[in-house]
């Protein structure tokens, strides 16, 4: 086993890792999405990001993995921080560096590796986001700018200070990082030739309850509204709150047609718990869907204005129908 190398710029690249404050936190969803998202395009069973300290490598995110950090002298992501390249093994079993190692001989018997180095704002390779296999694998080139692509949307992360991308009620993210994780999702879409499918929600009796029974009680709308829609939508699609009463997520690989499921699945979750006695308030949601179409949705915030111009024409729609009613 050859144990990974100490980059020359090991001290301030320490320092760095540090003042991102990261180690020892709990899990947040802004990274885990990405992993599952990996998990799933790859079909590995482990996709991760790892943090590299000084004597371990602590995983900010897991996928398939139990261990929350392993010993960073036998670590896979110690040697792929030496490089700005992804690092690939296909097969440990043949690699000098890892045929011998205890994650290789033992849990969780890693054959296939890629791991993509994440840099902080500075430039520092702080860690990796990386998939994982118990099989053999190889990796086309077109599998490797994924990858790549999903690592540059941890590291719009680290780029982004929490509370300027993190809703603080609800925990999901806001218009910044949604914004910041579509751009890269969509492009992947775009070079998967898979279509995707922006959902917008509104939450209609937001600033009823807010008005009639006070702020904690809106607020707790809010976070019902986002447990809702977390716990019907798959775990790879983006789920952010836009504003107070606006919801929206995002679904890669899935059409205009492939929606509708969800769509059902929401509101019968939202009824059933409407009819619950005990609840203080009842959610009433409106639903759109905008399709994302390459050659007029440049930018993920084209996308996201349609969707917002969805809402503002329904309302429009139901203006005069109230007014005559």
């Amino acid at each position: 086993m050859l144990k990974p190398a100490t980059p020359a710029n090991e001290r301030q690249r320490l320092q760095t890792l540090r003042d991102l404050k990261l180690l020892d936190t709990p899990p947040e969803e802004r990274f885990d999405r990405v992993t599952r998202l990996a998990k799933q395009v790859f079909g590995t069973e482990i996709a991760l990001v790892s943090l590299v300290d000084a004597d371990r490598q602590w995983f900010k995110s897991r996928q398939g993995l139990e261990a929350e950090e392993t010993p960073r002298d036998i670590s896979f992501c110690g040697h792929a921080i030496l490089d700005d390249k992804i690092m690939v093994v296909n097969d440990a079993t043949d690699d000098q560096r890892f045929c011998d190692n205890p994650l290789v001989c033992g849990d969780p018997n890693i054959r296939f590796y890629a791991g993509y180095p994440l840099s902080a704002p500075d430039g520092n390779r702080i860690g990796t986001l990386c998939i994982i296999d118990h099989e053999p694998q190889d990796i086309s080139n077109e599998q490797l700018q994924l990858l790549r692509e999903l690592g540059r949307m941890v590291e719009e992360e680290l780029i982004a200070a929490n509370d300027s991308t993190v809703d603080p009620i609800t925990g999901l993210s806001n218009r910044n990082g949604f914004l910041a994780i579509a751009d890269h999702l969509l492009a992947m879409c775009t070079r998967t030739k898979q279509p995707a499918t922006l959902l917008m929600f509104e939450l209609q009796n937001f600033q009823d309850i807010d008005t009639s029974i006070g702020r904690p009680e809106a607020d707790a709308a809010a976070v019902e509204m986002a447990h809702q829609l977390m716990s019907c939508f798959r775990n790879s699609d983006i789920v952010c709150r836009l504003s107070d009463d606006i919801f929206c997520v995002l679904l890669a690989g899935t059409d205009l047609d492939g929606v509708d499921n969800a769509r059902y699945r929401l509101d019968e979750q939202i009824s059933r718990r409407n009819r619950d006695a005990g609840n203080a308030f009842e959610l009433h949601i409106g639903a759109h869907a905008v399709a994302y179409k390459k050659g007029r949705h440049g930018e993920a915030e084209m996308l996201l204005q349609d969707g917002e111009l969805r809402i503002v024409e329904a309302e429009e729609e139901e203006a005069p129908a109230a007014e005559a009613g």
